[in-house]
């Protein structure tokens, strides 16, 4: 039930698979270590929401043993009430994922170690995401909130690689190229060329060559050559000869 939930984080999930082939790969003669003390047990089923007293012999303690029956039929191990050494290897592995959970949503620096321990420091981890949900801040990390956590981690790790890379992409590259261009190309070219050439060429061609031409040629000539030639030759000759 608990590697259902650890899929939200690739990290998480090499701690899940490792820690767990650890508690199921072990050969059948050899006897399983522990990983936890009586006391560092009754922490880890504190932290995450069991009712447990934290002592050197709270698993002699029949509150403790039924929140440890509570675990176990929760994700579907031996139902027996002992913290044997696979009971034990699950709750750490749920330790290692909150915890890694917690460094990725809280951003926190330095880094919460992934060690399987129910800490002071993982308490207060815990507190300060209670504070981001504006929850009470016990420290405690339940069910609902680890399931909440998980939920928050899955998000961020989906977001990154689906929204950035379409919009910068598509709208720089067909606005500019596009609109600027047809525009300055089409209307400076045609009116300034049509206009200048026709007009200034022909009227001071015509007007200038057919008047100053006619004029000085044809009126002064007949008048001075006609007048001076016949008087003196014909009126002298007669009257002197007659006479004698």
């Amino acid at each position: 039930m608990w590697c259902g939930l650890r899929k939200s984080s690739v990290h998480v999930v090499a701690a899940c698979l490792v820690t767990t082939s650890m508690a199921i790969a072990a050969p059948a003669n050899a006897e399983p270590e522990l990983i936890y003390t009586q006391r560092q047990f009754c922490s880890v089923l504190r932290g995450l929401g069991y009712k447990a007293t934290v002592s050197d012999t709270c698993l002699n303690d029949a509150a403790t043993k039924k929140s440890i029956r509570e675990f176990q039929k929760g994700y579907r191990l031996g139902v027996d009430g002992t913290a044997g050494a696979k009971t034990q290897a699950f709750a750490a592995v749920i330790v290692k994922i909150l915890q890694a959970n917690l460094n990725m949503a809280l951003k926190l620096d330095p880094a919460l170690p992934k060690n399987s321990f129910y800490g002071p420091k993982t308490a207060d981890a815990v507190k300060k995401y209670q504070k981001k949900l504006e929850l009470k801040e016990t420290g405690i990390a339940d069910l609902k909130l680890r399931q909440t956590l998980d939920r928050e981690v899955k998000g961020m790790l989906q977001k990154p690689t689906t929204k950035p890379s379409p919009k910068p992409t598509a709208t720089p590259t067909t606005k500019p190229i596009t609109k600027p261009s047809p525009k300055p190309t089409a209307t400076p070219t045609t009116k300034p060329t049509a206009t200048p050439t026709t007009k200034p060429t022909a009227t001071p061609t015509t007007t200038p060559t057919t008047k100053p031409t006619a004029t000085p040629t044809t009126k002064p000539s007949p008048n001075p050559t006609a007048t001076p030639t016949t008087t003196p030759t014909t009126k002298p000759s007669p009257n002197p000869t007659a006479t004698p």
